[in-house]
């Protein structure tokens, strides 16, 4: 992840963004649901593990997902489901993908297919899963925080890559419970705060930007007029 608020995404993975200049307080404030605790491991499962690749896959369009390796979540994290031969990787994210601060980060309604690519697959990804791994061992939101950042400062977990992006066209996906499906959309990851860099916010830009510091990126988000199924999109409101 990751926040997809008053229609302005941010991901993860769903990478961890908010609307610019919006905090905590506000962004609880906004949010439909009530989520203070993790729910029961089941809500956050998938039963039919055919039907969650389906909906990682559908993430990007089919020329880049079919070739893709999928992992679906199970009771003791995410595991290969398929594996795939372009380096691109397919994932749903769950609500944990968000900032251990945003109030929708145990949202169990949150389906959030994302494709990466090879440059993401092997850097970005790894914190996503790395948090999934402390959420499944009953790690609070805090200790999350504590183990990913001192992951990062150790370089336990890899640098970014550059280059490094990921596709969420998904028809189907669920980003939270204000922006809900959104818009399809590609990410691109850059180190550090880099928006004025590319001119993103800008009048006239295409590009939008939320800077992560959890995860030390920038997220440049670029909307796309079609789903992965190749269906026209809503137009955005301005």
């Amino acid at each position: 992840m990751r926040k997809y608020q008053a229609g302005f995404i941010a991901v993860t993975f769903i990478v961890t963004v908010a609307l610019p200049g919006a905090d905590s307080m506000s962004r609880a404030q906004t949010s439909k649901g009530s989520y203070p605790s993790m729910a029961p491991l089941n809500q956050y499962l998938m039963a039919d593990e055919q039907a969650e690749i389906a909906l990682a896959r559908s993430a990007a369009a089919p020329s880049i997902s079919n070739g893709a390796d999928v992992m679906v979540l199970t009771h003791d994290g995410y595991k290969t489901a398929v594996k795939g031969s372009n380096g691109f990787l397919c994932i749903v994210e769950r609500s944990w993908a968000v900032a251990t601060d945003d109030p929708e980060f145990w949202n169990t309604k949150i389906r959030a297919p994302i494709c990466f690519n090879p440059q993401a697959a092997r850097s970005f990804a790894p914190i996503y899963l790395m948090k999934t791994a402390l959420v499944l061992a009953g790690k609070s939101r805090a200790e999350v925080l504590q183990a990913t950042t001192a992951a990062l400062d150790t370089k336990a977990l890899p640098p970014l890559e550059p280059g490094a992006m990921c596709y969420m066209m998904s028809k189907q996906q669920y980003l939270n419970d204000e922006g809900m499906s959104w818009h399809p959309h590609l990410m691109v990851f850059v180190s550090g705060d880099a928006a004025k860099s590319w001119g993103a916010d800008l009048d006239g830009s295409p590009v939008m930007s939320a800077n992560d510091p959890q995860e030390r990126v920038t997220v440049m988000m670029v909307w796309v007029n079609n789903w992965s199924d190749g269906s026209p999109a809503p137009a955005m409101a301005h």
